[in-house]
């Protein structure tokens, strides 16, 4: 893992799902507020629940999306 943070996995596609996560980037509204204030490990891991919530959502499994670690 690289010392440094990862860049903002912001797309610009900013409306958030029924469930509080953008549609976009798959981060919570939380994740998004905090991410400048993230230290670079919080941030990749941040990175690391997004992409699960977007393989979640592209499965179908709205109960991953849901219940996944947010």
């Amino acid at each position: 893992m690289d010392e440094r943070g990862p860049s903002s996995p912001c797309l610009n596609i900013c409306s958030l799902d029924e469930l509080g996560v953008c549609r976009g980037c798959f981060r919570t509204l939380a994740e998004i507020a905090e991410w400048t204030r993230m230290n670079p490990a919080e941030q990749w891991a941040t990175v690391g629940r997004a992409q699960r919530r977007r393989l979640a959502d592209a499965s179908g499994s709205a109960d991953e999306k849901e219940h996944g670690d947010r």
